[in-house]
């Protein structure tokens, strides 16, 4: 059965509210947390966007939950030996309960350096090869690389983990997914898809941990709760490769007009009715996923916890 984790959102809440809801969801009976790593939020209106790597650290010692980023992309804004070096001091903090979650990112947060964003096929390409890199690191042995699209000469980690660090993939579709389960650990993706679970699976990965994760508005209106999704989250509900390859928050906004709340009404799980947080976490477990995150987008923090705590999470398979 599936173990819950909780979401937690660099791109809407500041460092100290992050390690406050990190305490209030295992004290909910929440089994793990997955936090975002972003440089930019996906919108003004969302309005945060701390560094990860700092967050990570205080969480370590607010709580003995695991962490997985979701997900980190290693390939251009930061090199995958820096980033190797992040993951192994996480790991040591948390004492191994530290989980890599990597994907091929998006311009929103890759671009702040200027570099060229290359296409899907390319930034697949470049995640195979950073993700081996990251993984010689990790082991505290001296490494030279010299790849297609890294180099690292003389490079030493000093401070590792006794174990090994997983390094689990995201993937939206059957190229991401195909590389998911052929150089993951495990597999990330946001739908309760059945046929990439099963694609994943048959593919290499076998019996290895499948994540998911959805958001949810919780509050006694459900009017207010679909106007506080699309005020703040418009963006999930935007077609395509937009959110992969438009460069600002700014692009985002001039995006709105597209999405209607009726959108939201027929995606996204609003208000206070249990029934329904529940058949939205249980379509995951039904579709084969090991651990299933959720993520609050209403202010009320303490009441989605108290809620979930009571009333959704005693019904959910476990």
């Amino acid at each position: 059965m599936p173990e819950y984790g909780y979401f937690l959102s660099c791109e809407q809440y500041g460092p100290a509210d992050l390690v406050e809801q990190a305490r209030m969801a295992e004290q909910a009976g929440f089994q793990a947390l997955w936090i975002s790593d972003h440089y930019h939020p996906w919108n003004d209106a969302q309005g945060q966007s701390p560094f990860v790597w700092s967050v990570i650290g205080a969480l370590s010692e607010a709580v003995s939950l695991p962490i997985e980023t979701a997900v980190t992309c290693p390939t251009v804004r930061i090199h995958p030996a820096v980033v190797a070096q992040a993951v192994a001091t996480s790991a040591v903090m948390t004492e191994g309960r530290f989980r890599l979650g990597v994907g091929t990112g998006e311009a929103l947060n890759e671009h702040v350096l200027g570099d060229r964003w290359p296409p899907a096929g390319v930034r697949m390409d470049m995640l195979e090869e950073a993700v081996q890199v990251i993984r010689r690191l990790l082991t505290g042995e001296e490494v030279t690389h010299h790849g297609t699209y890294y180099t690292v000469e003389n490079a030493r980690l000093y401070t590792v983990p006794e174990e090994p660090v997983p390094i689990d993939v995201s993937g939206f579709g059957p190229k991401a997914t195909a590389l998911a389960a052929r150089v993951g650990d495990g597999y990330i993706t946001m739908m309760p898809d059945e046929e990439m679970v099963t694609q994943y699976r048959k593919g290499g990965g076998g019996a290895k941990l499948v994540s998911g994760g959805t958001k949810v508005c919780f509050g006694a209106d459900r009017e207010e709760c679909v106007r506080t999704v699309h005020d703040l989250w418009y963006n999930e509900q935007l077609p395509g490769e937009m959110g992969q390859v438009l460069s600002s928050p700014r692009h985002f906004e001039q995006l709105k007009p597209l999405v209607t709340e009726d959108m939201v009404r027929g995606n996204v799980v609003c208000g206070d009715d249990a029934d329904q947080h529940v058949a939205a976490l249980k379509e995951f477990a039904d579709t084969g996923f090991d651990r299933v995150y959720v993520n609050q987008i209403g202010a009320d923090q303490r009441g989605f916890f108290d809620f979930y705590r009571t009333k959704v999470l005693p019904q959910l398979p476990q």
